[in-house]
């Protein structure tokens, strides 16, 4: 077992600083649960000089990759190939001959549990994909390290290429009887957990949580983009990233606790921005670490919108109140002046009432036939509420009408009055003051009020009606 220990490695890959995170968080995972390999990460120039030494400092070796190496003549032939670069960087994993096998690790995943049983599988073995299970997923795989299969898989690439542009198209068409050869280089699903897992097959993962030794957080969004509060130690993660908060806040844990503490402020971008934070004391506002203008975005055309905080309905409006460089117009409220007045009728509203302000409620005047004087009496404030409609009383002389709405306390719907009319200068008039007894009914009566007939009906039918002119 002491050989294997020095003879087996697991491996991952830096090619800039922000990546670089996610190594070495992968590496206090890794040393969390217990392995007992050795742990190899490989950078390229892209890998700042401050974040080398901290990766020198917790990795067993730090090995400098470049595709573009002259020293050997295999990689003269990608010269024409600038967009292989990249892709092709993982294949340097295959001149580790120092070591017997490895097993790579992208650097966007989280060891949940030991898996140094990984190293007594054979060359290819890795899980299948999410996607299309006939094919398996790059970001975990169990390898053997060899110059010869290194150089073969530079020769495939150039004469076969990739179906998807990427290391994983490449690795699938170059090992391509991984899903028919032997089923025993078929690692079980638990050895990368794709986040699209957690919603395509939640009852399985449910169901098979527990279970889970490796989360692998694909796509755009890494767990170092999504918003964490330092006051509550809680990690929010970003809609539509498909990523399970708990293993989110899993890998928070680590980086904040292991990793953040050593981070040199001096650097640039988001490593930058994560090294100065701060933990904050409690009472104090949470310091929350958003995405650059250009990763949110890249969010936004993919529907994760942060809605919740930098993207909420209110910070979108206060910016285009800021764009058309105005604020919004106060509120306007309707005009006191009663839309009711006519020729020969008087109407008036008392509108000092101002504390608190409320929406004066429609004055309708009091209606006379001939010259009689109508008015209200809007002089009462406290409290203040909206006046009864208040319905004219009608006369067929010249004799006077009005209402006192005085009354407020308790304010009551006041009930419906209804005129008693004369058919000829005999006074009419209406006590409005009794409203707990119902009026008993009265007699058919008509009139004429300068060319308008009113007829009231009584619950005796009349023997006759006529018309007067």
């Amino acid at each position: 077992m002491a050989g294997r220990e020095t003879k087996e490695a697991f491996v991952t890959l830096a090619t800039n600083d922000t990546y670089s995170l996610g190594c070495l968080v992968l590496e206090k995972s890794l040393r969390k649960v217990g392995t007992t390999r050795q742990l190899v990460v490989m950078v390229t120039s892209g890998v700042s000089e401050p974040m080398r030494n901290q990766l020198t400092r917790v990795f067993d070796l730090v090995q400098e990759v470049n595709l573009l190496d002259s020293k050997d003549p295999m990689n003269l032939m990608l010269l024409g190939r600038p967009d292989l670069n990249v892709t092709f960087t993982k294949l340097h994993c295959w001149r580790l001959t120092q070591f017997d096998k490895a097993v790579f690790l992208d650097a966007d995943t989280l060891v949940i549990q030991n898996i140094d049983e990984l190293f007594d599988r054979e060359e290819l073995s890795a899980a299948p994909d999410a996607g299309w299970p006939d094919c398996f997923n790059s970001g975990v795989f169990v390898f053997k390290p060899s110059q010869k299969t290194y150089e073969s898989l530079l020769s495939f690439a150039i004469t076969k290429g990739s179906f998807d542009g990427g290391d994983q198209g490449l690795l699938n068409l170059y090992f391509k009887d991984w899903s028919t050869k032997d089923i025993a280089r078929h690692l079980p699903f638990v050895f990368n957990v794709v986040s699209q897992a957690f919603y395509s097959y939640l009852p399985a993962f449910k169901q098979f949580r527990q279970n889970v030794k490796i989360v692998h957080f694909i796509g755009a969004t890494k767990p170092w983009h999504h918003t964490y509060n330092t006051t509550l130690g809680k990690v929010t993660a970003l809609p539509g990233t498909g990523h399970d908060s708990e293993f989110l806040q899993m890998w928070w844990d680590i980086f904040m606790e292991t990793v953040q503490p050593f981070l040199d402020s001096s650097l640039g971008g988001l490593v930058g921005e994560l090294a100065s934070l701060k933990i904050a004391s409690t009472g104090t506002p949470g310091v929350k670490i958003e995405l650059t203008d250009r990763e949110r975005r890249l969010n936004w055309e993919k529907g994760q919108i942060d809605y919740m905080d930098r993207d909420s309905f209110s910070n979108i409006q206060r910016k285009l109140d800021e764009s058309l460089n105005g604020t919004t117009s106060p509120p306007s409220f309707p005009s006191t002046t009663s839309p009711f007045s006519s020729v020969g009728i008087k109407s008036s509203t008392d509108p000092t009432v101002t504390s608190p302000p409320v929406q004066p409620a429609s004055t309708k005047p009091l209606l006379s036939t001939g010259g009689a004087k109508s008015s209200t009496d809007p002089t009462v404030t406290s409290p203040p509420v909206q006046p009864a409609s208040t319905k004219p009383l009608l006369s067929t002389g010249g004799e006077k009408s009005s209402t006192d709405p005085a009354v407020t306390s308790p304010p009551v719907q006041p009930a419906s009055t209804k005129p008693l009319l004369s058919t000829g200068g005999a006074k009419s008039s209406t006590d409005p003051a009794v409203t707990s007894a119902k009026p008993a009914s009265s007699a058919p009566t008509s009139g004429i009020l300068k060319g308008i007939t009113i007829t009231t009906k009584s619950s005796v039918k009349p023997a006759s009606s006529e018309k007067k002119s």
